[in-house]
């Protein structure tokens, strides 16, 4: 995971760009991770694509290198499984996730430019449509070893002190796709950790949110977001890749 020493955001990215908008799904985890997975080799090809997610069972994600004994041990009977990016563990239970997959080249990619802290920026924003207001971390804090969420860093979105997203990223042949997590209300799982509503966040966030982070976004990048699914390659793909490593025990505990 490549985290920002600090949180510049360039405003040289070109207007004219296009996307693609993926549907919002609600699934589990190995689907999600295949799906993020496909979507960073179709950024190695010069596709871009955007999407949110969310989650059909509460389940726990390791950071690709991260040691899966002591993480699974601390959230115990939930399902588990390895991210194609970084970092340290989360839960993903009450949240709104995005996948981000972005081209190789400085059009979407510009040098001294973090794209953690450019889409943290757009969340912040869009929030505070919502009368949320939150900043940006500025000076790393850990509250804890194994969760993502108790480890504070430079660009994460902390809303009364408490961090509500946080993101990881994974490069392949010079494209990058970056994932995390919105954090809406905290899990009976993790209940310590609190989320956008329980920190007095409007409950119509669970509806309404999705559709502004799209406007956001737009209004931010002056990129065209155009609706379109996967085609039938990358949903054979996404099975493939489902099948082979997060559906695979063997391959999630490999560390």
């Amino acid at each position: 995971m490549v985290r920002p020493s600090n949180c510049e955001i360039s405003d040289a990215l070109p207007r004219s760009l296009s996307c693609r908008l993926l549907p919002t799904l609600v699934a589990e985890g190995p689907t999600h991770m295949a799906i993020d997975e496909v979507m960073l080799e179709a950024a190695a090809d010069g596709r871009a694509s955007l999407r949110f997610y969310l989650w059909s069972v509460p389940t726990l994600s390791l950071g690709y290198f991260q040691p899966h004994a002591s993480a699974i041990a601390s959230i115990p009977g939930v399902p588990w499984l390895r991210r194609p990016s970084g970092g340290a563990a989360l839960l993903h239970h009450v949240e709104l996730t995005y996948a981000l997959a972005l081209p190789p080249g400085r059009d979407w990619q510009p040098p001294g430019s973090s794209w953690v802290c450019r889409f943290h920026q757009i969340v912040r924003e869009t929030l505070e449509t919502f009368n949320v207001h939150g900043s940006l971390c500025q000076v790393e804090e850990k509250r804890g070893d194994i969760l993502c969420f108790q480890h504070h860093t430079p660009g994460d979105l902390i809303v009364a002190r408490h961090k509500v997203v946080g993101s990881a990223q994974r490069k392949l042949r010079g494209a990058l796709l970056q994932h995390g997590g919105i954090l809406l209300m905290s899990s009976h799982h993790t209940p310590h950790l609190p989320g956008i509503i329980d920190l007095g966040g409007p409950p119509i966030l669970f509806d309404d949110l999705p559709e502004a982070l799209r406007k956001a976004f737009r209004a931010a990048t002056g990129w065209r977001l155009e609706p379109e699914p996967f085609n039938e390659a990358e949903q054979t793909r996404v099975v493939t890749i489902r099948t082979e490593r997060y559906e695979s025990d063997e391959w999630n505990r490999r560390r």
